[in-house]
């Protein structure tokens, strides 16, 4: 699997894209803003984009998808309200309106996605919202804002819950063996491991 990592705009988004080798199939996880050097990498590894992956429907996980036929995009539906309220953000962030995507494949927890052989696990972790999910591929878990390197997602938004998020981590995540690494949504790689020994707040 090749993996490669974009930092974004408005707010230093991580967006992770993986690539079967094999088959050249490729998803893009979270889309944050238009990326010629996400387009220039797929052309350099003869690779095609299959999947937009969504953690979960905040404006600055979804603000760089544009139709295109040729790509699925995948989210749970319990983060549909986000989705729809994406233009009342983008204008303080000095970003113009979009046309809100439309979701070709809704998901839920246990899921299975396919990229040639790679297998990529839906994980539902509502917390930070209430469609959040983390992806599980080849022992890389991608967990959007749910937990990040010695910290949680927020949780005063709308539709977020603390002790939700907690749950989520503890009984979803923690579950995971100690090796998988986590790729936040924002902010440097973890590991499952190490969150356990070093996140203050579980």
């Amino acid at each position: 699997m090749i993996l490669k990592t974009f930092i974004e705009p408005p707010i230093d988004n991580n967006n992770y894209l993986i690539i079967d080798e094999e088959s050249g199939e490729a998803a893009l996880i979270d889309c944050s803003a238009v990326d010629d050097d996400i387009r220039q990498e797929l052309e350099r590894q003869g690779a095609h984009l299959k999947y937009i992956l969504l953690t979960h429907g905040h404006f600055d996980h979804i603000a760089g998808i544009r139709p295109n036929p040729e790509v699925k995009v995948v989210m749970h539906k319990a983060d549909l309200g986000w989705l729809e309220k994406t233009n009342q953000y983008l204008p303080m962030f000095g970003m113009p309106s979009m046309t809100i995507p439309k979701i070709d494949i809704f998901v839920q927890d246990g899921d299975i996605l396919r990229l040639g052989e790679l297998e990529i696990k839906v994980i539902h972790t509502p917390g930070h919202t209430q469609g959040g999910v983390c992806y599980l591929v080849d022992g890389k878990l991608f967990s959007g804002d749910t937990i990040f390197r010695e910290s949680v997602g927020r949780c005063d938004l709308e539709g977020g819950d603390f002790n939700q998020i907690v749950e989520s981590i503890e009984n979803r995540i923690f579950s995971l063996p100690d090796e998988v690494l986590i790729y936040p949504g924002h902010g440097k790689m973890t590991s499952i491991g190490w969150e356990k020994e070093h996140n203050r707040f579980m």
